[in-house]
Parts: structure tokens; sequence; C-alpha cells
């Protein structure tokens, strides 16, 4: 049995029996398995500081409050939506 170290080395199939016969006598790697795994939910996190007004960061958190929201992520959600709609106008112009 060969060993797939590389997803470059498996060739292009003419048709079904030709890749059965491929893969009867190859496998891929277990490690190439290993790093094409989706993992959505790990992500890298960075604190920073922000300094507010306390009269605005009661007004954020009364808001939050009203939403059943933890301020802090309503915040993120804040600048992930305005993010996005800078970046839409930006490709528009």
């Amino acid at each position: 049995m060969k060993t797939i170290s590389s997803w470059s080395q498996i060739p292009d199939f003419d048709d079904e029996k030709a890749e059965a016969a491929y893969w009867a006598e190859h496998a891929i790697e277990a490690r190439l398995m290993n790093a094409s795994i989706h993992r959505p939910n790990v992500r890298e996190s960075t604190t920073i500081t922000l300094r507010f007004d306390p009269q605005m960061l009661a007004r954020i958190k009364r808001i939050a409050r009203s939403r059943y929201l933890n301020y802090q992520s309503m915040i993120k959600q804040w600048l992930s939506e305005r993010m996005e709609q800078e970046l839409n106008n930006s490709n528009d112009r």
C-alpha cells in the first residue's frame, strides 16, 4: 500500500473504475487527513482596552441588558456589522 502525503499526488481519474483501482493501492497519510479537517470554532482572540465615557458605557450596558446580551458581545457584534458595511461600501466604489 502506497501512502499519499500531499493532495497534489492524487491524479485526475478518467472514470470511477480507475479511481477505485487507484485507492485499492493507495491510502492518505493520517497527518494529511487531520490537517484537512474543518475546525470552525478554533479562533484566536486578542484582548484590547477601550476607554468609554461612563455615561456612554452605562447606555451601552442598558441597551445590551434590554436585548439579553453581554455588553462586550454586543459591541463586538456592532463592530462586525459596521466592518461588513464598510467593506461592502469600499467594494461598490
